[in-house]
């Protein structure tokens, strides 16, 4: 056993493997952003995870059998060792894999500590905005706006300081569009399409043109310890008036109760014209546990993110 460590080392197969992991990852990350501008769907990054796995045991069984030589690449048996430039070799692969590993902390550093927006410590915290995205593309011949009973729910703003808590008001926007898609008679415009504007500052008749709505719901999320501020209000699309808004300040193990309140409160806004009392209410659901629920939400951003870390 010892003999066949000593030859692993000499032929620098565990050099080879640490090398190939390294490089490995650091294709992946730059798959994980070239995919991503080049539009291509998630399964091609698994592809690539999926073709990484399998070149690994060829790589070490290469490094094994074959060995490279002044004279170029040649089968392990057939050099001399006196002639053996394994050492040499050994020194080049750790070079390769301290500059690889280099590279791969950089990353990481730039992924946990690079720019991300947060609040002002010197301003109050209601000023934090959201990051420029992208806006999506309007159309620009300004069709006559929705006259029906409709709503779009914008993506609340996370006012938190704490920018982890993003998910949070994510959240609570998706569980108002599922309760509100539940309303009889309103319609609601999809998640993707309403989420297409987070953090943009679009005039809301245009928001609600492209998403073919008649009122948008916009709001925030402040949450401190075991309490949660929300603040929501509807707008008329037509000429941007508020048609309602409230606060709601709740100890965060009420969030669920928040949440029908919050829904309940924009449907008596939008004045829709509903059915009997009995089949007006909210279809019931379960109550899961807070942490159940944060799990769920985190999941959902996480999967967003579309990396292999993220999807693990």
């Amino acid at each position: 056993m010892a003999d066949l460590l000593t030859e692993l080392k000499r032929r620098n197969v565990f050099k080879i493997g640490v090398l190939y992991v390294v490089t490995g990852w650091l294709l992946l990350q730059a798959g994980d952003v070239l995919f991503a501008l080049l539009g291509l769907p998630d399964w091609t990054l698994k592809l690539v995870l999926g073709f990484l796995l399998l070149g690994f045991p060829v790589a070490l069984v290469f490094s094994w059998i074959y060995e490279l030589t002044p004279e170029g690449i040649k089968r392990e048996k057939d050099v001399d060792r006196t002639q053996s430039i394994t050492p040499e070799t050994g020194q080049k692969i750790n070079i390769a894999i301290g500059a690889g590993l280099a590279l791969a902390i950089g990353l990481l550093l730039y992924q946990q500590f690079g720019p991300q927006r947060t609040a002002p410590a010197s301003e109050p915290i209601a000023t934090a905005t959201p990051p420029p995205r992208p806006a999506p593309d309007l159309d620009t011949t300004a069709p006559a706006l929705e006259t029906e009973p409709s709503v779009a729910v914008l993506p609340f703003v996370n006012m938190s300081s704490d920018t982890e808590q993003e998910y949070f008001a994510d959240g609570l926007s998706d569980t108002l569009m599922h309760m509100l898609s539940q309303v009889g008679g309103l319609k609601v415009a999809a998640r993707t399409s309403s989420f297409a504007f987070k953090g943009q500052a679009i005039n809301v008749e245009e928001i609600a043109r492209e998403l073919k709505v008649a009122t948008l719901l916009e709001g925030s999320v402040q949450k401190a310890g075991d309490r949660v501020r929300v603040i929501a209000q509807l707008v008329d699309a037509s000429d941007g008036a508020h048609l309602w808004s409230a606060n709601f300040d709740r100890e965060l193990k009420d969030i669920f109760a928040i949440q029908d309140e919050i829904a309940h409160e924009v449907v008596s806004a939008l004045k829709v014209a509903l059915l009997d009392e009995d089949e007006t209410q909210l279809r019931e659901r379960y109550q899961p546990s807070l942490e159940a629920y944060e799990q769920l939400i985190l999941g959902r951003q996480e999967v967003e993110k579309r990396t292999a870390e993220a999807l693990a």
